[in-house]
């Protein structure tokens, strides 16, 4: 499928820095759409006037530049290739910032929020609950959240409307991938034998997508791999985490203490990049629905630019601290329901102790809900559903 749905928040900002003097690296989970990215970037550049043989793409996995290894012998082979007294534009591919030296700006893609994900289905129109795809093809957005949650952003699942057990068979082969060739071979040729156990390494994956939104340490994890007959270091472990961290799959997101306003050395939980790679590593059981839920709204904050941290008081913690620009700060708490009175009291309670109210002032407070019926507001604190939340409705 070579239609390419416009991801423009990306886009723009790889516009905004055209001919600035300063490297500009696209980083991101594989297949998340990087390539595409710099597709779409290098028709800009020819929509606008710039001739086709002032924009050099390089593939670093190719056989022409198999040698290269620093940045010197790219500089070399790319100037004998560049048209003089010309403004050129190059591409380049793979691990590149390991080659480069000096000034570069990174651009971190992800795979697609849910708003992206219904944008790549090709809706004709969208309304507040509902995807019309023609005259006779209405879904309800609800469903295709169910569908997102499940089988993730992708890019190339989205736009190809595969069959389901063709989809697992693609989320199975990124991951072997992911695993295979981009931690356990770079870190062969790095050197490191930190990571050389595909069975330690499948084992803390899993680990770490089965406890996504709950609070872990290394400790934790050695200490259930221990329990499972699976002894391992410390050392290997951490190792392990920070590859699963370096290409891209999970995210740490530290403990922010509230009152102090500082970042805790301790705690924190763990967010996978794609929801898919969660489904596939569960087994598809379609467990924990509620942590997979507040996986998807940390991925949409980030997706917005917000810092993200788990918030903590004394009395109470918080899912979600979100620290944007100026005074914009966010303090969100995530659940599949409010219906029954305990989950309502036990998701309204940190917003109305006085110590949090003294410290955040005229600071967003939201709950974000995946079902049920609700008011939009109550007490000042803002009632969104998950729909609409994961579609950038904030106002809706």
């Amino acid at each position: 499928d070579k239609r390419m749905v416009p991801r423009d928040r990306y886009l723009e900002k790889l516009i905004a820095f055209r001919d600035a003097d300063v490297i500009k690296v696209v980083t991101g989970m594989r297949r998340c759409g990087k390539s595409t990215l710099l597709d779409m970037m290098r028709k800009h550049l020819e929509d606008n006037g710039v001739p086709s043989e002032c924009l050099l793409t390089f593939k670093m996995e190719s056989f022409e530049l198999e040698g290269v290894r620093d940045w010197r012998e790219l500089y070399r082979h790319v100037d004998g290739q560049m048209p003089a007294g010309k403004r050129c534009y190059l591409f380049l591919s793979s691990e590149i910032a390991t080659l480069i030296s000096g000034r570069y700006v990174e651009i971190r893609m992800h795979p697609l929020t849910f708003s992206e994900y219904v944008d790549f289905l090709g809706p004709t129109d969208v309304t507040n609950r509902l995807a019309v795809f023609g005259r006779e093809d209405i879904v309800a957005l609800d469903d295709l959240l169910d569908r997102y949650l499940v089988f993730g952003g992708l890019p190339f699942l989205a736009a190809s409307k595969l069959p389901e057990q063709e989809m697992k068979d693609y989320i199975w082969s990124t991951y072997q991938t992911i695993v295979g060739r981009d931690i356990l071979a770079r870190e062969a040729r790095r050197g490191r034998r930190s990571v050389t156990s595909r069975s330690v390494l499948d084992r803390v994956t899993s680990y770490l997508a089965d406890n996504i939104s709950n609070p872990t340490s290394i400790n934790k994890i050695v200490g259930t791999l221990a329990e499972n007959g699976l002894k391992s270091s410390h050392g290997v472990v951490d190792t392990c985490v920070s590859a699963l961290e370096e290409t891209y799959i999970f995210s740490h997101a530290r403990r922010f203490d509230i009152k102090g306003r500082d970042i805790l050395k301790t705690g924190g939980k763990f967010y996978i990049e794609d929801l898919g790679l969660r489904a596939f590593l569960d087994g598809y059981r379609g467990s924990d629905s509620g942590r997979v839920l507040e996986n998807a709204v940390y991925n949409r904050l980030v997706y917005d630019g917000y810092q993200v941290f788990t918030g903590h008081l004394r009395d109470a913690e918080i899912d979600f601290v979100a620290i944007g620009d100026g005074s914009d700060r966010k303090f969100i708490q995530v659940t599949e329901s409010i219906d029954e009175e305990a989950t309502r009291k036990r998701e309204l309670r940190p917003f109305e102790l006085r110590s949090l109210e003294k410290i955040t002032g005229g600071y967003e407070k939201i709950i974000v809900v995946r079902q049920g019926s609700h008011p939009t507001d109550i007490d000042g604190i803002k009632i969104v559903s998950a729909v609409d939340f994961l579609m950038g409705r904030l106002g809706a």
